[in-house]
């Protein structure tokens, strides 16, 4: 089997039903990440610090479950920091599995050229906050929004199935916060207010989540905007 140059896979998890909407998938993990959110509950993948599993062992693996999963969910880290996923995915769809991207949407050219390349087939955007409040949800000092809103807008236009996505933390979002970012992405497909949980491998320690009858409070605030809004995880 033709093995692709190697990627920073740092982590597999053999079967997943909620990862991918209405398929059954596995869910792959690439190391490493642009960004810095306190929140992220992957730390050892960010920092790089898993161990790395080839793609070869990946696609060796895959070629194992033909016929048992119908696709492959990547996320990360940030998967479209690694040039070497495009001829991944091209292996993994040559092998018959639909391929979903989650992304923070801060690579938009390359987003857009592989599904262009009919190479991703559903795309799960992470819509961190407001623009006001980017850069200190992303840990970075600066934030170039171009990206954000560059991908956005490819997004609406509906060439690829996706959703917008926000993991929400008590430290970081208001209602005010999430009602903004509805308008922000207006018309949207579909959006979900995710349940933030501890992992207890945080890049910042110590954050906390709403309670479920508060994160319902907040989803009826940003259902005004976007009424097709659903929470995810509680």
């Amino acid at each position: 089997m033709k093995q692709t140059k190697e990627i920073n896979f740092g982590g597999i998890q053999k079967l997943t039903l909620l990862d991918f909407p209405g398929h059954t998938a596995c869910t792959l993990f690439t190391q490493g990440c642009n960004y810095r959110c306190p929140f992220c509950h992957n730390a050892g993948l960010v920092e790089g610090k898993e161990r790395v599993i080839p793609a070869g062992e990946i696609l060796e693996f895959l070629a194992k479950r033909k016929g048992l999963l119908d696709g492959v969910c990547l996320t990360g880290g940030e998967p479209l920091i690694h040039p070497e996923l495009h001829d991944f995915i091209r292996e993994v769809k040559a092998q018959g599995f639909l391929v979903k991207l989650d992304t923070n949407g801060s690579f938009p050219d390359v987003l857009e050229r592989l599904v262009h390349e009919n190479l991703l087939d559903y795309v799960a955007m992470d819509l961190k906050n407001t623009p006001a409040k980017y850069p200190q949800t992303t840990g970075m000092k600066k934030e170039d929004l171009e990206p954000i809103e560059e991908s956005i807008h490819f997004l609406l236009r509906g060439e690829v199935p996706y959703e917008f996505r926000t993991t929400v933390v008590r430290e970081f979002h208001t209602k005010e916060d999430l009602v903004k970012m509805a308008h922000w992405i207006a018309d949207a497909d579909k959006y979900f207010l995710q349940a933030f949980v501890d992992s207890g491998n945080l890049i910042q320690p110590g954050l906390s989540g709403y309670a479920e009858n508060e994160l319902k409070e907040l989803l009826a605030a940003v259902q005004t905007v976007l009424p097709q809004t659903q929470l995810r995880g509680v």
